[in-house]
């Protein structure tokens, strides 16, 4: 019987465990079975919350997400079907629970939940760093810090202390490997965002809305213009662009050099996009158990099938995998969740944060991977942040409240209070 006090002990054991694990190959920890077992264990409890303590009106609000996961498991069953040895088992296995990810959304009704599962990562989590960082890339010192990012939106009312020590750590990952250009971009987009709170009074709802509708056009812009050989932003100025040459270290100690610059996004769109001509599998995709074919990464198919299981851009796994079926609904959680924090919310941190999250909907067509690592199922938490009318109705002193609550490490709210609320919420 999972209740809530087993589902507060353990969620925050699931998300330090995976935080461990959000890295490349670098630091080998269990087995590919053991893994799942807890990324299962953890949609599970989620899973858990939406039935049992997110409210009915809640649930009904999220329509389109429910719709995303009955269509995940409806492609599950499909792969099931059209598999082709233990790889694609195991493909389909994986990518279909990073696909589930989202559910974690259902748990954010509740802006204690998220208060006191973010406290969790903080003061248990991420001090392990300071061990871990030397068993993986400097590159994916991003990935194990990534919540870190979206605390960085609350800068201006945040001790100096924190302020200190947000900005280290910010610091720290993006000189830690200048050529990891997400990490940079990510850690540096939300500082910038950060700045508006000083602007409050003078940040209309109108210009929100504006720069949030421009973030969200983007990515079809692009790639209209990419397909039609008009421009392509990943290339601009062609073979003539520039050299950016960054030296650094690879995971076998050896110097290479590394072209900032470089285009490492235009082969990957076009190897999606023959596969999906060639399979005609635009609108439903190939199901979670297949990938695209790819000419410069085939070779790792262990079914000689030159098919690459998922991209480092996550629009892409997104389609390959859904089809534009599954585009469009991601699209529409993305939509409504900016728009939600932008137009229908009291403070203003809600509205920067649904910025954030616009933004994060165009840089899903440049990277984002969506990995089971914690920087994806964080991303799902402040989209949550974004749907739940409990962070939206606070106002500006109440999310300041809420935040310092975080960082403190004596608990605002104890465990005897939250297991002590009404059966039917986490409120």
């Amino acid at each position: 019987m999972i209740n809530k006090k087993n589902i507060l002990n353990l969620l925050p054991y699931c998300i330090m465990l995976i935080t461990l694990n959000s890295h490349g190959s670098t630091m080998q920890l269990g087995n590919t079975t053991f893994w799942w077992g807890i990324q299962f264990f953890m949609l599970f409890l989620f899973w858990e919350i939406k039935k049992k303590y997110t409210s009915k009106l809640y649930n009904t609000q999220l329509y389109f997400l429910n719709i995303y996961v009955l269509y995940v498991l409806i492609s599950f069953v499909r792969g099931i079907f059209i598999i082709d040895g233990y790889w694609d088992w195991k493909n389909l296995i994986s990518n279909t629970m990073c696909l589930l990810i989202p559910i974690v959304v259902f748990a954010m009704e509740s802006k204690f939940l998220l208060q006191y599962l973010i406290k969790k990562y903080i003061f248990y989590t991420a001090p392990l760093f300071l061990i871990v960082q030397f068993f993986i890339g400097k590159d994916e010192f991003g990935f194990y810090l990534a919540p870190f990012s979206f605390l960085l939106i609350f800068l201006p009312i945040l001790s100096k202390k924190w302020i200190l020590i947000l900005l280290a750590i910010a610091t720290y990952v993006i000189l830690a490997d200048f050529g990891a250009r997400s990490n940079l971009i990510k850690f540096i987009i939300p500082i910038i965002m950060s700045l508006i709170y000083y602007f409050r009074k003078i940040f209309s709802v109108k210009m929100f809305e504006f720069l949030r509708i421009i973030l969200i056009v983007l990515p079809f812009l692009f790639f209209t213009l990419a397909v039609s050989a008009s421009y392509n932003i990943f290339n601009p100025k062609g073979d003539k662009h520039k050299a950016f040459i960054d030296k650094k270290r690879d995971s076998n100690g050896n110097i290479i050099e590394e072209d900032l610059m470089a285009d490492t996004r235009t082969a990957l769109y076009v190897d999606v996009l023959v596969t999906a001509e060639k399979y005609n599998s635009w609108v439903f995709g190939r199901s979670p158990a297949r990938g695209n074919i790819s000419d410069s990464f085939g070779e790792i198919d262990m079914n000689k099938r030159n098919e690459r299981n998922g991209n480092e851009v996550s629009i892409l796994n997104y389609f390959i995998w859904l089809g534009l079926a599954g585009v469009v609904l991601i699209f529409i959680l993305f939509y409504q969740a900016s728009y939600l924090a932008i137009n229908k919310s009291n403070n203003i941190f809600s509205k920067i944060m649904g910025l954030f999250i616009a933004f994060r909907w165009t840089y899903a067509w440049v990277e984002d991977i969506n990995n089971f690592y914690i920087q994806y199922v964080v991303l799902w938490f402040f989209i949550g942040f974004c749907y739940s009318k409990s962070f939206r109705e606070m106002t500006d002193s109440q999310m300041k409240y809420w935040v310092m609550g975080i960082f403190e490490k004596q608990k605002r709210v104890t465990r005897k209070m939250m297991y002590n609320l009404p059966n039917q919420t986490f409120k």
